[in-house]
């Protein structure tokens, strides 16, 4: 089965390299969202909003699983072929690597045209920070952590996930992602609530997140150290974000790149100081915005090569077991 799985998520990967997500077709992460979005508004209210934050978390999950499995079963009693190609576009769903890519250009070709208005603009539609009155490298700034923090949470995890449980375990982890997103802040509304969302999301990121700095590594080579000296700038970086998984691919990109992640944000008018990545060794420019898209480009396969490897020495291994068992 596992051999299934790398097959289909290698499809899944060609397909939104392709096709991407476009805006007008339907998507299970839209249902999801409007799912999460009904339950908030009804749970989200009232006395124990933690357990009512679990509830709602563990709904979303059962559905997604629940449809997710059945799509599979029913496609594999079909016929094998017909079970990888629907497992495949159920993964691609969960991806979204063509859609990162070109949201950051969204922000790079303004900024290339020196429009540092229609810059800030589109650069409000992918991140939660204020940009109204962001100058070129914060700008910049903030589309390339972009870029280097979704890696994992929009590609790689997902694909992870993927090879473990093939599509029904890609769409869990993207429910996660999405309840996390949309439920999983850390203020007074959803403090409680989101608690859930926010623990598991951290969870279910944790591995990838760490393979995924070590593929950005591997498949790009640093332009101002040794690969080894930006290991040790990873590893010293990457634990200081906020986030136990987020820094990982932020200080990656960072290292990769010889600039500095990180620093001082604005979140409606409130301050909000972040520890710095990596060190400049360069001043930030629009063609990082680029650059860290290469990247990208760059990890996606050293990251399907090692699940690929990982899978068939997992098949090996079960059937070397298998057949001591029988002797």
């Amino acid at each position: 089965m596992i051999l299934n799985h790398l097959i289909a998520l290698t499809i899944a990967v060609i397909i939104d390299m392709v096709f991407g997500d476009p805006p007008h077709w339907p998507h299970p992460v839209k249902w999801m969202g409007l799912l999460i979005y009904r339950l908030e508004n009804r749970l989200n209210k009232g006395s124990n909003k933690k357990g009512k934050g679990i509830a709602m978390t563990a709904l979303v999950l059962i559905t997604v699983g629940m449809i997710t499995t059945l799509v599979t079963l029913v496609s594999y009693a079909l016929h094998p072929a017909a079970g990888i190609i629907a497992e495949a576009f159920m993964i691609s769903t969960a991806i979204a690597q063509k859609s990162l890519k070109e949201a950051a250009l969204t922000v790079y070709n303004p900024l290339k045209n020196n429009d540092l208005g229609e810059a800030r603009h589109k650069l409000s539609w992918i991140v939660g920070r204020d940009t109204e009155r962001l100058e070129e490298p914060e700008i910049v700034r903030a589309a390339v952590e972009t870029v280097a923090e979704n890696t994992s949470d929009g590609i790689t995890a997902p694909l992870f996930w993927a090879m473990i449980g093939g599509a029904p375990l890609a769409l869990i982890y993207r429910a996660i992602n999405t309840c996390d997103s949309m439920v999983g802040y850390k203020n007074e509304k959803y403090l409680e609530f989101g608690w859930a969302s926010a623990k598991l999301d951290d969870a279910a990121n944790w591995i990838p997140s760490r393979i995924t700095s070590l593929c950005m590594l591997i498949g790009n080579r640093p332009l101002f150290r040794s690969r080894a000296d930006a290991w040790r700038v990873i590893r010293r970086d990457a634990r200081k974000h906020p986030s136990p998984n987020s820094g990982w691919g932020e200080a990656a990109v960072a290292a990769i790149l010889g600039i500095q992640l990180g620093g001082i944000n604005y979140y409606k008018g409130i301050i909000s100081e972040r520890a710095t990545m990596g060190d400049a060794q360069i001043e930030m420019e629009k063609n990082h915005i680029l650059a860290a898209n290469k990247i990208v480009t760059s990890t996606v396969p050293v990251f399907l090569l090692l699940l690929w490897l990982g899978g068939v020495l997992f098949g090996l291994a079960v059937s070397w077991i298998q057949s001591s068992l029988f002797i």
